[in-house]
């Protein structure tokens, strides 16, 4: 984690969070109380910023500096509207393309994600706020740099953006291997939001009951999955073979 991309000390985190900060996730000291920390909590919860309580050594790691039981870490981007990105890629006359990642949680493997789908023209990513991977030092390095070229929209809940595209007319595919249906087989040259479930878990199956369709790739080795970053690649560049 990058050290310009952290800020530490309870006060200095309330004042970030209060100022609008695109903090992305707190790292608070296991079993620690007080005043200060009780006003961290209730301005966290109220923002809706993700944290976890993490041993005092990891602190340590983050920061040699007085953290007084709290390390946030600053995302090195601005984070873009959902329907401000829906309606600028609809008035731009392109046929969309959105991603959309239900909890990856790998910086690495965000950023892999986030290189292909510029490579690939896909005009905005969607992710949730809660348990998806930060954007950190890793993001941005194994992006190579397309993590300030893709817009990234946080929503609240991925179903909620699920509905929000579809009442939009923008088809909803999840790649999951619980269906018969090959991606080749659907038709991708409409607008569409490519769905990628997490790594451990894959989609959430209460997302899997309300998008448009299902899709797997063919598995012909004795391995039965690919590594996510892999596989949306395999997915978008279909979308890129067929709109070509």
């Amino acid at each position: 984690m990058e050290k310009e991309h952290l800020i530490f000390g309870i006060r200095a985190i309330v004042e970030a969070i209060q100022a609008g900060k695109e903090v992305d996730k707190v790292f608070i000291q296991k079993e620690i109380s007080g005043e200060l920390m009780k006003d961290l909590m209730k301005v966290m919860k109220r923002a809706n910023v993700n944290f976890s309580y993490v041993p005092v050594e990891k602190l340590n790691r983050l920061t040699p500096n007085n953290h007084q039981g709290a390390v946030a870490s600053i995302s090195p981007i601005g984070f873009i509207d959902l329907e401000h990105l829906v309606e600028a890629t609809v008035e731009s006359g392109k046929v969309p393309l959105f991603l959309i990642l239900d909890q990856i949680s790998d910086a690495r493997n965000f950023g892999a994600i986030i290189r292909t789908a510029e490579c690939t023209g896909v005009n905005g990513i969607i992710v949730q706020k809660a348990g998806s991977a930060p954007v950190n030092g890793d993001t941005v390095k194994t992006s190579a740099g397309a993590v300030f070229n893709v817009p990234i929209c946080k929503v609240e809940h991925i179903k909620d953006a699920i509905f929000y595209l579809q009442g939009s007319g923008i088809k909803t595919v999840a790649a999951t291997e619980k269906t018969d249906q090959n991606i080749y087989d659907i038709d991708l040259k409409e607008g569409v939001a490519i769905i990628m479930g997490s790594e451990d878990r894959g989609i959430n199956p209460s997302v899997l009951k309300i998008v448009d369709e299902k899709a797997k790739l063919p598995m012909f080795g004795t391995i039965g999955s690919l590594n996510v970053s892999v596989a949306c690649g395999a997915f978008l560049y279909e979308a890129v073979r067929q709109r070509s």
